[in-house]
């Protein structure tokens, strides 16, 4: 029996905090391993890395990427989605989790060679413009090329193309703008919710309360991180996916697939799950700042 199946919700949990919490100058290799693309369900595509999850939605008036990742991933992602026997031609919409550089650094030459118009949830689209998530970050977090964001997003907007809609909800706390992407595919002539997590971990350069010595991050971090799990929560989710394949288990499933088949990728208990050690995971966060700033007083 493995560690994984005797203990579910911890892997992800490390998952989380392996690629949630640091984000240090040195490259996970799982973010650049190229993994074989696949269909989720309905007209919904994988196309991202073994961990740097890039999704493409295939639709008659066009194509929708979801992430474009670190500055080098676009030639997979694009060698990907050309396996899958679509063109690359037709991404018209580059969608975005988060305004971090191993989600977004990609975006500028996506525009660059497909065209596709960025579509940017609001509180990243001054991050992406400019390249630069230090405003709350921290020193571990690489700048990346910036670019125009087409669209500014609000919370609960939708994007629609050829007969398919996204909608964005605003989950904000990793990121300003972070985003959870829900949609509706049709699989085996059932329709399934998709909920797709942008991001639910705090960095270690993180501050999530205000103390007389140190300020939080920014104004109201915790409140967003609270309010995002509380978001979420409320997702209806048949297939669960996210920004990270660590998130939903992505590797434990594929080798699942062969015997179990699509029917993998359907996990409303993972996703349940996951919130809930995620938000664990910030109020032991903020209970330990409060814990030292009582010590220092």
């Amino acid at each position: 029996m493995t560690f994984h199946r005797m203990m579910p919700r911890l892997g992800i949990l490390v998952m989380l905090l392996a690629f949630g919490v640091s984000l240090r100058a040195q490259i996970n290799p799982e973010w650049t391993t190229p993994q074989k693309p696949f269909r989720i369900a309905g007209n919904l595509y994988y196309v991202g890395s073994r961990d740097l999850a890039a999704y493409l939605v295939v639709t008659p008036a066009g194509n929708i990427l979801i992430n474009a990742n670190l500055e080098s991933s676009p030639p997979q992602i694009r060698a990907s989605v050309q396996r899958l026997g679509f063109r690359w031609a037709d991404t018209r919409v580059l969608l975005n989790s988060q305004a971090h550089f191993d989600h977004a650094a990609g975006n500028a030459e996506v525009v660059r060679e497909t065209g596709a118009k960025l579509m940017v949830m609001d509180g990243d689209v001054r991050a992406m413009e400019t390249g630069d998530a230090h405003d709350f970050g921290g020193s571990d977090l690489h700048r990346f090329p910036p670019v125009h964001v087409a669209r500014v997003l609000h919370d609960g907007d939708t994007v629609r193309l050829g007969g398919t809609v996204l909608t964005a909800h605003k989950t904000a706390g990793h990121t300003r703008g972070c985003t959870a992407w829900t949609m509706k595919v049709m699989d085996e002539g059932h329709a399934r919710n998709v909920v797709i997590i942008g991001g639910f971990a705090a960095l270690d350069s993180y501050r999530l309360i205000d103390t007389a010595r140190r300020p939080a991050s920014y104004p109201g971090i915790l409140a967003d991180f609270k309010h995002g799990f509380a978001v979420e929560r409320g997702l209806p989710c048949d297939i669960f996916l996210g920004a990270h394949g660590g998130y939903f288990d992505m590797k434990q499933k594929l080798a699942r697939l062969p015997k179990e088949g699509p029917s993998v990728w359907i996990d409303p208990k993972g996703y349940h799950a996951a919130i809930a050690e995620a938000e664990k995971s910030i109020e032991a966060k903020a209970a330990a700042e409060r814990k030292q700033a009582a010590g220092r007083s």
